[in-house]
């Protein structure tokens, strides 16, 4: 939202305007006016530009020949008086001088500019804001005069219904109009704390008001004057009575009341008022980033009417239009923002594959690929043989889609045109994994494939970095220590990463930078709602599998409560004795954290104890030391530990095929996207498995949402309705997926999200590149939204 942006040379400042001639003279030197004695000082005269009007509505530039019309030119009247009749300025030579003539381009019409750019004015420009209060507002990130306006309301306060006293029938939310009936008096409680009460009436009754702490009250409230109040009515013995109203003249009648997020020493009603007083600062005329067609095509209002319509609608009608506009907006430019990222990714690629190896990595495999793997891989190649730039694409599948299937084939076919890949994955665990996959995969058709990790011997890893070095491993798989300065490739041509929301973009950078602008292929298993997932995945291209290989059997889901255990613990004991293993995922790690929450600490020794003293339990959470994480879950994975009690490190970095049980407590606690990971972790064998949700904090919202679980194995089913129930903030933990801050739109609203895409996919159908001339605000918004904590800067 560009509030003001003037353009090079093109508009007109009526305060800086200034005649070209410095000495202007009127034409003959012994000028005589007809009244006795009147001359005109001919030194230096400047016409005070106050009295300099210009007409507005008939002013026409010409880019030839810029001439100011006089019609209205007035000399100043304090110590003479021309004669209308025959006193004529001249108009020859009258030229304003160039380097102030501006004119804006928007639509070529005449603007006054009087101020800079909104986001470069500092909030402490307004009237009341001196240096402590503009550190306040630096608290909620609010330094400049753009940054205020764009600090929208969170929540509203509708003061158009108005009550009647005698109409108050219970407790809750009301708003009266009321006459003050009654001196405010005050007293002091113990502790120094001021109560302050007085009586206020309409034509129906009275009704009591309450104050704490507000010693100004007095002061505020004038006796036998009219005013809206707004609060809470409690009622006691004593009758009804409203605590602490917020109050305003009746004289500014009905309106809806915003209220803004505070801080210590900055409350929403001085906010508010900042806000109105830096409306007032916006121009005449906003230029708006959404062009004039799109606006009428999608009914969306002007800049400026959205502006003051989301601090001070009218109405609910006038709030939900600016609303939409603003939502609109900032998910439009967010849109094209992402695209543009993708579309400055795209670099000429130095790995030129020539040849499609695909159907021959298909014949080493012990199964048959799915349709969906199939399409993915042909997404793949199709990238590295027919475009001229680096593939950058997305493969999302659900968990035991088998993307890692696609990742080993894409691999291949690099690696059979001469040049390395290399595949990093987010643990040391899971890297050793996927490094026994691929060589078996891989080893026998004549690839030579290397593990490199942090915890290996220095001597290992020098070994390991030779051959990356010299190109005798062709394909090597690892962690972090892929990326470091002493890591040097031959010739790398694909880079792959596992589990995207784990490895930030600069991370992702830095491996590219190993190779002549390498091919990359990102890997992630956590389902993204489809319109949500086009922007969050702007900069790549996306491939879904969504099919599970048909060997694989759906995980069972129950939902029981904590006085269900006993039957739970007796089914683990049953799985384990038939030769399989068992998950059971704490949220929390400490001892006490939380009542009636479990620790895995204290659960894994009451297992220990009570419940399974015969069978080896073992327990991994978040505060061990890495090497004593790794080697109790690689224990798990080779079987030396029946039963793993852990919080959710586990819910990405082991793969064990003979877990055949996960049993998830406090389950309320979890999103829903979090349990379907969780819950991956089992069913990768040929057995069936379980996984139990156990909750005793269950409200209706709360069951609702854990019996989803229950009903469909579909990861992208699943994120729909997380999103849904818990917004983005949750479904993608602190900050975690890596977009800017959004001032005013919600991830959850699919319907703004698709009509987002619509506007965003018909602007660039319209004017076809970014760079057109008429997008330049709109291209200004997409800059500012991104310098605010973009896309670079948030994984």
């Amino acid at each position: 939202m560009l509030l003001s942006k003037p353009t090079a040379n093109n508009q007109l400042s009526i305060i800086n305007y200034q005649l070209s001639t410095t000495n202007y003279q009127l034409p003959t030197t012994n000028y005589q006016l007809p009244t006795a004695n009147c001359q005109l000082s001919t030194i230096n005269y400047q016409p005070p530009t106050i009295n300099c009007q210009l007409p507005t509505t008939n002013y026409q530039l010409s880019t030839t020949n810029c001439q100011l019309s006089t019609i209205n030119y007035q000399l100043p009247t304090i110590n003479y008086q021309l004669p209308t009749a025959n006193c004529q300025l001249p108009t020859i030579n009258y030229q304003p001088l160039t380097t102030n003539c501006q004119l804006l381009t928007t639509n070529y019409q005449l603007r006054y500019k009087t101020m800079p750019s909104l986001f470069k004015t500092p909030v402490s420009a307004l009237p009341g804001v001196g240096p402590k209060r503009a550190e306040q507002f630096e608290k909620l990130g609010i330094s400049s005069v753009g940054e205020l306006i764009q600090f929208y309301p969170r929540a509203y306060e509708d003061w158009s219904e108005v009550t009647k006293i005698a109409d108050i029938t219970g407790e809750g939310t009301y708003c009266v109009k009321a006459v003050v009936g009654s001196a405010v008096s005050n007293a002091v409680l113990p502790g120094g704390r001021f109560l302050c009460k007085t009586t206020v009436y309409d034509d129906t009754g009275t009704l009591k008001l309450v104050f704490f702490n507000n010693k100004y009250i007095s002061q505020m409230l004038a006796y036998g004057a009219e005013y809206f109040f707004f609060g809470k009515i409690t009622i006691d013995g004593y009758g009804a009575q409203m605590v602490a109203p917020a109050f305003s003249p009746s004289r500014q009648g009905p309106h809806i009341h915003p209220v803004y997020r505070s801080t210590a020493g900055l409350n929403s009603k001085t906010i508010e008022g900042a806000v109105q007083k830096s409306l007032k600062m916006l121009p005449e005329t906003v230029g708006d980033p959404l062009p004039e067609p799109i606006r009428k095509k999608y009914d969306l209002c002007g800049l400026r009417q959205a502006m003051e319509d989301i601090h001070f609608p009218k109405t609910t009608a006038e709030l939900e239009y600016a609303r939409k506009r603003l939502v609109t907006e900032e998910l439009v430019v967010l849109n094209l923002g992402m695209r543009s990222l993708r579309d400055h990714s795209r670099t000429l690629s130095g790995v030129k594959i020539r040849s499609d190896h695909s159907a021959k990595f298909e014949k080493l495999l012990p199964f048959e690929l799915t349709g969906a793997q199939k399409r993915a891989i042909s997404d793949c190649v199709n990238d590295m043989l027919n475009k001229p730039s680096q593939m950058n694409r997305l493969v999302q599948g659900d968990v035991g889609s088998g993307k890692t299937a696609v990742a080993a084939s894409v691999c291949f076919t690099v690696i059979k045109n001469g040049f390395q890949a290399a595949f990093m994955a987010p643990t040391e665990i899971l890297a050793a994994q996927h490094f026994e996959t691929f060589q078996k995969l891989l080893g026998g058709a004549g690839v030579s494939v290397g593990l490199l990790t942090g915890s290996m011997k220095e001597s290992e890893k020098k070994r390991v970095r030779l051959g990356i070095a010299d190109g005798t491993i062709q394909l090597v798989i690892g962690t972090h220590a892929l990326i470091t300065d002493k890591t040097e490739f031959c010739n790398l041509g694909l880079a792959v990463t596992d589990e995207q929301h784990r490895f930030g973009v600069a991370q992702r950078a830095k491996l590219l930078s190993k190779g002549d602008n390498p091919h990359l292929l990102v890997m992630s298993a956590t389902p993204i709602p489809r319109t949500l997932g086009l922007i969050i995945f702007g900069d790549l291209d996306i491939s879904v599998i969504n099919e599970l290989p048909p060997n694989r059997k759906p995980v069972r889901t129950v939902l029981l409560p904590a006085s269900g255990r006993s039957r739970i613990y007796n089914f683990i004991r049953e799985e384990v004795s038939n030769g399989r293993q068992a998950y059971i995922v704490c949220p929390l790690v400490e001892e006490g954290e939380l009542d009636g929450v479990a620790s895995a600490e204290e659960y894994a020794a009451e297992l220990m104890l009570n419940h399974f003293p015969d069978i080896p339990v073992g327990v991994v959470h978040g505060k061990l030391k890495p090497a004593e994480k790794d080697a109790v879950m690689d224990g798990f994975a080779r079987n030396e530990y029946k039963i793993l009690v852990a919080t959710t490190v586990i819910e990405v970095g082991v793969d064990v095929p003979n877990a055949s049980v996960m049993v998830i407590e406090n389950a309320e606690r979890f999103g829903l996207s979090q349990l379907h990971q969780l819950r991956g972790r089992v069913g990768r064998g040929e057995a069936q498995s379980f996984c139990v949700l156990i909750s005793d904090r269950m409200n209706q919202v709360t069951r609702q949402r854990l019996e989803v679980m229950c009903a469909t194995n579909d990861g992208f089913k699943i994120a729909d309705e997380d999103l849904k129930m818990r917004g983005p903030g949750d479904f993608f933990g602190e900050r975690q997926h890596g977009l800017p801050q959004l001032a005013i739109a919600d991830f959850a609203d699919t319907k703004s999200l698709e009509l987002s895409q619509k506007i965003a996919d018909d602007i660039m159908f319209r004017y076809r590149d970014l760079r057109n001339d008429e997008l330049r605000l709109l291209n200004a918004e997409i800059d500012r939204l991104f310098s605010r904590g973009g896309h670079n800067t948030m994984n």
